[in-house]
């Protein structure tokens, strides 16, 4: 095979993959837009438009909202993880794997990790819904909680496991070099511990869509901003560490407008 063909090749497996995930992401941003399967009505973009009532947890609904925490997952992580991604898709042309199933599978497995934490979040919002603490925006209420929660991820950005995973997301290259595995089953784990080391890089600023609520659009669209930012930016790292300064002052004013 020529070289030219070769590269014409690789060119084409990226724009498949790329459209692959640009379509996701815009399904996952389009599902978030048109209520999450809990009606247009949850929605906030700014309106103040929203249900008066909760329905109750029954397993149906409970499974709605899961699904709500997967596909805003998907919405949210995707397009920090799009450039590790592509790069799994040209080391497989190189090691003689189909790019676009070695991406399927990586991203697979990414999500998985994912989706576990859909689920504790899910069992998370279902335990404070029942405490009476979530209001029917699915904002906490509490104002000791939410400003706690502040001050918490504030602390998080600044300690070790906080840089130890964020370098780890910001060098894919790197991270491939030290963790790949072949085969079929071995790209499903590189993607699964690629995963954990994003979960524990992101997971307090996830928990935060508690405070400015789950269904709100604008929220949700700067913290997945913000987690793309820190992790392609070539000063990501440092601003990571800037927002403690602000979670925390964030949290503080919480805490001081209940005395």
């Amino acid at each position: 095979m020529s070289a030219g063909l070769f590269s014409g090749f690789l060119r084409h497996d990226r724009a498949v993959v790329l459209s692959g995930l640009v379509a996701v992401i815009a399904l996952s941003w389009a599902y978030l837009l048109l209520g999450a399967g809990l009606g247009t009505e949850m929605m906030d973009m700014g309106g103040g438009q929203m249900m008066a009532m909760r329905p109750a947890w029954t397993p149906g609904y409970a499974a709605l909202i899961l699904v709500m925490w997967v596909v805003m997952m998907m919405a949210m992580m995707l397009p920090s993880a799009a450039p590790i991604i592509l790069l799994v898709a040209a080391l497989a042309r190189n090691r003689a794997t189909l790019p676009g199933t070695a991406a399927a599978l990586f991203a697979s497995g990414y999500l998985l990790v994912w989706c576990g934490f859909g689920l504790a979040a899910t069992l998370l919002q279902w335990g404070l819904d029942e405490l009476g603490i979530l209001s029917s925006t699915m904002v906490v209420g509490n104002r000791a909680l939410a400003g706690g929660a502040l001050i918490a991820a504030g602390i998080y950005q600044w300690t070790p496991l906080k840089d130890t995973c964020l370098s780890h997301c910001r060098s894919p290259l790197a991270f491939l070099v030290r963790h790949w595995r072949s085969g079929p089953l071995g790209i499903l784990l590189t993607g699964m511990r690629h995963g954990i080391f994003c979960l524990g890089c992101c997971w307090m600023l996830m928990v935060l869509l508690f405070v400015g609520g789950l269904m709100n659009l604008v929220w949700i669209a700067a913290i997945a901003l913000f987690v793309l930012l820190e992790k392609v930016l070539p000063w990501g790292g440092r601003m990571s560490r800037m927002t403690n300064l602000a979670l925390a002052a964030w949290g503080a004013v919480t805490l001081t407008s209940m005395i």
